[in-house]
């Protein structure tokens, strides 16, 4: 009796190994040294619009550890996730978000079919699935509207982890809430002022050397590159300057890294 037993308990824990290994390793960056911010809102292509709902969800499949949004504010001061100052480039609508307000843009349908999402949907859906890096597009310093952003960052329990691209104006209001970005030269500065804490800041750059990745690992500051399709619009072959930049940036010992999704395979 006893053998067949032994013979159970090694079946079913040959089956949860199993099944540990393919939820592990399946998707295709998961099994990386690197800790990847999908830029643009997700896994962006053809068939999936930035900031939308299927480029988040293919971005959280496909083993990203966070995903980069973008803020901006409607008229009625809805928060949104959207990249540009209109909505041209998906929608077709040469109308500036801040002229808009939500009800309007709710009807919006992209050349994908995707629509506009509201702030707080896109950190609903994160929440316990992926991290997440804000990039601050609201101009001026509104700290009640900040104080919403950072409430719901709480309440979704994605502001341990959360990174922002901010904005001067936003700065006092969310040091030491969120991690922002700094160049060093700004870190340095930085560390003059009274209260300074290396949590408060993160490096953050497509220019970064390994002596600024070293310099940030003594100072006990996060590092993250950046590996981004706009920069390499202006080359013949963007593809192969991307893949340069990565090598590049990898050897100076990174392993934090805000990439498009179409250079996730520099990192596999």
């Amino acid at each position: 009796m006893l053998k067949y037993k032994t013979v159970i308990v090694f079946f079913i824990f040959c089956t949860t190994a199993s099944q540990f290994s393919f939820c592990q390793f399946s998707s295709p960056i998961t099994h990386t040294n690197y800790y990847l911010i999908a830029h643009r809102g997700g896994v962006v292509d053809s068939s999936r619009a930035e900031n939308s709902l299927p480029a988040l969800k293919a971005a959280i499949e496909r083993g990203y550890k966070m995903v980069e949004i973008d803020m901006r504010l409607t008229k009625d001061s809805v928060l949104i996730i959207h990249h540009d100052m209109n909505f041209k480039r998906y929608f077709g609508l040469d109308k500036p978000v801040s002229e808009m307000n939500w009800e309007e843009i709710r009807k919006l349908k992209s050349n994908t079919g995707s629509r506009v999402l509201k702030f707080e949907e896109a950190l609903q859906y994160c929440s316990g699935k992926i991290e997440v890096m804000i990039d601050n597009k609201i101009q001026g310093n509104d700290t009640a509207l900040f104080g919403r952003v950072f409430a719901l960052l709480k309440k979704y329990k994605l502001d341990k982890a959360a990174l922002m691209i901010g904005t001067d104006e936003s700065t006092d209001f969310f040091t030491g809430k969120i991690k922002l970005s700094c160049t060093r030269k700004q870190l340095e500065e930085n560390m003059l002022k009274p209260g300074y804490r290396p949590s408060h800041y993160y490096l953050f750059g497509s220019e970064l050397t390994r002596d600024d990745v070293e310099w940030a690992r003594r100072n006990n500051i996060l590092a993250v590159g950046v590996i981004n399709a706009w920069r390499y619009r202006r080359f013949a072959n963007p593809a192969a300057e991307a893949e340069k930049d990565a090598q590049r940036l990898k050897a100076t010992g990174l392993n934090h890294f805000q990439v498009d999704s179409e250079f996730e395979r520099f990192f596999r």
